[in-house]
């Protein structure tokens, strides 16, 4: 059968199956138990005549919706919180990875548009930083402690101002993305100029070392939580740009519900960082090298995994039902 003829003969059912999925229409899980089997069987079909097709990721995406709703009404509401970091959140990501990908890009891309502005202007750092700033920690390292600025206030105070501000930021980031994703775009670029201008700062005065065992302490979950909140950011405002087969307020709908949920699975790791700056890094200069080193890439280690390889772990578990319900259409 050509693809074409494939598409139509199925389209109302798919149609009716996006109604299920989205709670346009009412079905109790034996129904959707159903339709899984109806569409896996699609699947099955489609990867075997059409392996090239967008009418494969098409079905592949209903599949997964209708999985994770059909183990969501197994779920009791004990285990929910559980479920949303270990399988939704990660799902999600998997799902919108390429927005992850353009926001590391963008990441790097304007951060090393800061160091090269900060090496070859030298008024640059004070522009983005304030002369107040740069005068205090000029007068830290003349001191011997160029993170002292770290140990301003008490603990718990700074560790809950920096983490209300870091959370202040990340929602901005995520939802600036309303305005096609220009929001988002212009609050990354903001503060990844002030990283590369900041870091370059600290090499130009001879103490790099010194900055990177404090700032990133703390910095390794905050910035890259950033990155992942751009990354919703993006996806929210795709979902306006780029409604595809749906309309553009189911759209939006949808891709304000997966980002938000994306933005959320941030959120205990700017808490982290916030208790790690409050608590930590005022002693890093204090502490062995071995031990920065360890926290930095523990932290880091820590974030990387759960976005970047965790939710390819999920997906496969996911997926692996759908290959064996496939086996047995073969068979």
């Amino acid at each position: 059968m050509r693809e074409i003829a494939f598409i139509k003969q199925n389209k109302e059912k798919w149609l009716d199956f996006e109604q299920a999925i989205f709670g346009k229409a009412k079905k109790n899980p034996d129904e959707m138990a159903s339709l899984y089997i109806h569409l896996v069987n699609d699947l099955s079909y489609a990867q075997t005549y059409y392996p090239k097709s967008k009418t494969v990721v098409y079905l592949n995406y209903l599949a997964a919706q209708i999985y994770q709703k059909i183990y969501k009404t197994k779920r009791t509401e004990t285990n929910r919180f559980v479920y949303f970091f270990s399988t939704e959140v990660p799902l999600l990501v998997y799902q919108y990875r390429r927005y992850v990908l353009y926001a590391f890009l963008l990441f790097f891309l304007t951060t090393a548009i800061g160091v090269v502005s900060a090496k070859y202007d030298p008024d640059f750092v004070r522009l983005i930083l304030g002369d107040n700033y740069v005068n205090k920690t000029l007068g830290n390292i003349k001191d011997g402690n160029p993170v002292a600025i770290y140990k301003d206030g008490s603990n718990w105070g700074m560790t809950i101002g920096i983490t209300l501000n870091n959370l202040y930021v990340g929602l901005r980031c995520f939802l600036y993305g309303i305005f096609a994703g220009l929001g988002t775009f212009y609050i990354l670029i903001q503060n990844c100029i002030m990283l590369g201008a900041f870091q370059y700062f600290f090499y130009e005065q001879g103490v790099f070392w010194e900055s990177v065992r404090g700032i990133w302490i703390h910095g390794s979950m905050e910035i890259f939580a950033i990155v992942i909140e751009a990354a919703a950011g993006f996806i929210l405002g795709a979902s306006i740009l780029f409604p595809k087969t749906y309309s553009r307020m189911t759209s939006f709908k949808i891709g304000f519900k997966n980002s938000l949920k994306i933005f959320l699975g941030t959120m205990p790791f700017t808490i982290g960082a916030g208790i790690l700056e409050g608590f930590v890094t005022r002693y890093s200069l204090e502490m062995p090298n071995w031990l920065n080193v360890f926290i930095i890439l523990s932290t880091l280690s820590l974030i990387s995994f759960y976005f970047l390889i965790f939710p390819f772990i999920v997906n496969k578990k996911i997926q692996s039902p759908n290959d064996n319900l496939i086996q047995e259409k073969k068979f």
